[in-house]
């Protein structure tokens, strides 16, 4: 087990994105940090209603000044390959595979991904012994069975991190062993969907491109051959992935524009939202989706995913946080309107689909660490038949495997309100009112655009509980009633197998429309 002094703030590799043509590839090397150091600056209206600069430093600043990590760069040397130089423990080391495609360092020929991988590895063990030979290390209680690292990657980077996890042919198992945690921006995971040409072809010069062709990728990640979907992980906890979803690409300006026109609406500009997750089976066999987050910001650029508060707020969470709470909404039943309800009791064919709107927010801040929504194009979507499938005039029961997952959310005790010692956020969960069919025509009788079936705040509050089975208590409220001010004791029970706790929060509209469900939180302490 890792160390509990060091524990989880374990070093941290970065692994940027994709650069496609020579020129990229020395802006890229000739960079430091290959973009982790890059900020943004943004308007914000501020409370006195004046428009007030907003200064994200960039990962890694804040990093460095929040969480006491250093770079390894001294005397314009790098520490690693510099046997006189100490290595903290905690530290952000920059993977510079680039490197061997530059003609300033290497040939000019751009390696395969699997070399990139390699590679990887390779970093990880020459990482491992520099720290091992540091007596600063060893007085803290670092060893070989107890070193990590975490792994945090951009777009093709996240893809180089899966092919050395996945692939056992390329690396070495004690590299991999040493993997605490993933987490991904933009990652490609399912390759890279264009309007014009789905699934981006291998035979595609420019570039390397083939890097996100499914057929090429089911080789490098050591997937069957021919896979249909290839953002399957295998040989790693997928629920130790984390994936950062971006859903705005209209700030993204590569190729003036026509990439995020290429991608389309529901994209970042580059991925499609639909390939940006991850999934697998667990330790009991189960396919478990990885946590996710989705965030309004394009794939790169000054107003790129990585260079975000929301990007720095959910990694620095999923990385050190203690608990996660996840919200799943099991939904029982859906009524119609009235004269829509009788339409369908006069035998006519009546379809419905539902989307569903969902935005967290962590007590004290100004952002949402989470959001979909429709006008984003990231709304969960959910027709009638996927929710109660079945044949019309028949009784049809909810199938739960199509329960909308609202949020994964990590939280970390030491940003919690000191008195209290109490960690909290809100959510807003909204369901919209459908575009009905009657018989093959919009039914807009009393129609009101932007209008909700369901439309509620819930604030969560967990506080530490020596006598709980998890360790926290948790306790809920509505907005609306008790502002601020989580009220409600949980009335929480174990999770099968002991792993967290869960809770029960019910729903019901009984006007028309409305739905009948029951909001289910879980919580599991997070290491």
């Amino acid at each position: 087990m890792p160390a509990p002094t060091l524990h989880p703030y374990h070093p941290i590799i970065y692994v940027r994105g994709f650069a496609a043509t020579s020129g990229e590839i020395e802006d890229t090397v000739s960079d430091p940090y290959m973009g982790f150091n890059i900020g943004s600056t943004r308007a914000r209206r501020g409370w006195t209603g004046e428009t007030q600069r907003f200064y994200f430093e960039s990962p890694l600043v804040r990093l460095m000044g929040e969480h006491q990590y250093d770079d390894l760069y001294h005397d314009g040397l790098d520490k690693l390959d510099n046997t006189n130089e100490q290595v903290p423990y905690r530290c952000v080391v920059i993977y510079r595979y680039y490197d061997d495609a530059s003609n300033i360092f290497g040939s000019g020929n751009t390696p395969p991904i699997t070399h990139f991988a390699q590679g990887l590895s390779d970093l990880i063990l020459k990482l491992q012994q520099r720290i091992l030979a540091s007596p600063d290390n060893i007085k803290n209680g670092v060893t070989a069975a107890n070193f990590r690292v975490h792994l945090v990657a951009h777009s093709m980077g996240g893809l180089v991190c899966r092919a050395f996890l996945q692939n056992r042919s390329l690396g070495s198992d004690v590299a991999r062993a040493a993997v605490d945690k993933v987490f991904t921006y933009a990652t490609p995971h399912n390759g890279i969907d264009m309007r014009i040409v789905r699934n981006v072809p291998g035979w595609l010069p420019f570039g390397d491109i083939e890097n996100f062709n499914r057929q090429h990728m089911a080789r490098y990640l050591d997937l069957p051959p021919g896979s249909a979907d290839v953002s399957v992980v295998q040989g790693f906890p997928p629920e130790r992935i984390f994936n950062l979803i971006g859903t705005n690409p209209k700030d993204y300006r590569v190729l003036a524009g026509a990439s995020a026109w290429a991608a389309g609406d529901a994209s970042d500009g580059l991925v499609r939202i639909e390939n940006a997750t991850t999934h697998g089976p667990d330790a009991n066999g189960q396919d478990v989706t990885s946590p996710r987050a989705f965030v309004h910001r394009s794939h790169s650029g000054y107003y790129g995913i990585v260079n975000s508060e929301e990007g720095y707020q959910n990694l620095t969470r999923f990385l050190f946080g203690k608990l996660r709470i996840d919200g799943v909404l099991d939904i029982d039943d859906i009524t119609l309107p009235a004269e829509v309800d009788k339409h369908l009791k006069d035998g006519k064919q009546v379809k419905a689909s539902y989307q569903l709107e969902v935005a967290v927010s962590i007590r004290g801040s100004q952002w949402q660490i989470t959001r979909r929504e429709m006008r984003e194009n990231s709304a969960i979507f959910r027709t009638y038949d996927q929710l109660f499938p079945g044949v019309p005039g028949a009784i049809r029961l909810p199938d739960r495997r199509q329960s909308p997952h609202l949020f994964s959310v990590f939280l970390d005790p030491d940003k919690s309100v000191k008195a209290s010692k109490s960690v909290s956020f809100a959510f807003d969960l909204r369901i919209m009112v459908p575009d009905y069919e009657v018989d093959g025509a919009l039914f807009l009788k009393r129609h009101y655009e932007g209008s909700y079936i369901l439309q509620r705040q819930i604030l969560v509050e967990a506080f530490r509980d020596p006598n709980s089975p998890i360790g926290w208590s948790l306790k809920y409220g509505f907005q609306e009633t008790n502002p601020g001010k989580p009220g409600i004791t949980a009335n929480s029970k174990l999770l099968v197998g002991g792993t967290g706790m869960s809770f029960d929060i019910p729903i019901e509209q009984k006007v028309r429309p409305g739905v009948t469900g029951t909001l289910r939180i879980e919580a599991r302490p997070w290491s």
